[in-house]
């Protein structure tokens, strides 16, 4: 008889991780609201309960006697993952540590509180006597406190435009607050790793590349990463003290970072999940060879996370598609390099000129340059 893994999530991210574990020979029981999600096709079973409901998702779990349970590229789902998990005496981070993992405002002041280098900051709710900015030096970045995907994000020079930005950042928020910090000047980058039972294990470095000022929608990403190698162990060392500080003990983790010319670094935001994207899907097996997949799976049933090299590491890259423009470069880029081309994802049509965040980018598709000269 199989064993039977829970997954969070049935989108075309989570997708990934639901072949991965049926490629491992388990029985996938996929959970999120029915959305047509190609997740929803791929898994043994799915049931239509959204992510949030974690509390019916339990009980249905109690039913199937999984062996774990994981998500990936999701902070709303961590938050089910942990509470699921750990009801049920499976591995997974603590669930009275979970809000400082996923929310912006609580992880700022967890890192603060240990001393890591953080810009100055506050929480802020629709009340304007909460905007207390005075002491804060422009630029200034406004987002919610508890979202991804670059939603409601913007970058301020100045006072003009703060009322709209808290008030866009706040309509995106969950817990309806946002988050007002000292822009972090520098090149942005991400960290991805892996912890089991409380100790870190660094994968990969990865260059992010963004529309820029005001919204910063991810545009693309390439590992290995540009970072100098001098400043490479500092920065793990630093990362690896604030995964300590916010007790993330087992599964990924996505620190997200600037570094400038400088080498000077301060962290952004750090999720205990894998990089959205298919930055922990796809990019770091492509660019390290690590199975970084099957590492989140085995951690998330108990077992120690295997280092062993499953595939000769290449560059990678993945873009987002975000015009007509964007789909020609891709279709002359394949036909001139098709053996380059990893994947490529559906393309949702109805977004062109619509793109306001992540989420409502069409589609990317993934490729490796070194491949095919």
């Amino acid at each position: 008889m199989k064993e039977k893994l829970v997954i969070i999530g049935a989108n075309e991210f989570q997708n990934q991780l639901i072949l991965k574990a049926q490629s491992l020979g388990y029985e996938v029981h996929a959970f999120a609201w029915k959305a047509d999600a190609i997740g929803e096709r791929t898994a043994d079973y799915f049931y239509p309960i959204s992510i949030t409901e974690k509390e019916q998702i339990l009980e249905k779990c109690k039913e199937i006697k999984p062996v774990g349970i994981c998500s990936i590229g999701s902070d709303l789902a961590t938050i089910t993952v942990n509470y699921v998990a750990e009801n049920l005496g499976l591995a997974c981070n603590p669930t009275a540590n979970t809000l400082q993992c996923t929310n912006k405002y609580e992880m700022r002041k967890k890192l603060k509180q240990n001393n890591i280098k953080t810009p100055m900051f506050i929480k802020v709710s629709d009340d304007k006597t909460t905007w207390n900015i005075d002491e804060m030096k422009f630029p200034i970045i406004v987002k919610p406190t508890d979202r991804s995907g670059s939603r409601g994000i913007t970058k301020l020079y100045n006072i003009e435009g703060l009322e709209e930005a808290v008030c866009n950042s706040i309509k995106d928020s969950f817990e309806k607050r946002a988050i007002i910090e000292e822009y972090i000047e520098g090149d942005e980058y991400s960290c991805e790793c892996i912890s089991y039972k409380g100790k870190h294990h660094f994968l990969a470095f990865t260059k992010k590349y963004t529309t820029g000022s005001p919204n910063f929608i991810e545009t693309g990403h390439c590992e290995p990463s540009d970072i100098k190698e001098e400043y490479q162990e500092r920065i793990k060392n630093n990362i690896f003290e604030a995964l300590t500080a916010l007790n993330i003990q087992n599964g990924a983790s996505h620190t997200e970072f600037k570094v400038d010319e400088n080498g000077n670094f301060e962290i952004i935001e750090i999720g205990a999940r894998m990089g959205g994207d298919c930055i922990g899907s796809d990019l770091v097996q492509i660019s390290t060879g690590y199975d970084f997949m099957k590492m989140v799976i085995d951690v998330a049933c108990g077992k120690t996370p295997d280092f062993t090299k499953t595939t000769e590491p290449t560059k990678a890259y993945i873009k987002f598609i975000f015009t007509e423009q964007d789909i020609k470069e891709m279709n002359e880029y394949k036909e001139k390099h098709p053996k380059n081309i990893y994947r490529i994802s559906e393309m949702e049509l109805e977004n062109l000129g619509k793109t306001t965040d992540s989420s409502t980018r069409i589609g990317y598709y993934i490729y490796t340059p070194e491949r095919e000269n």
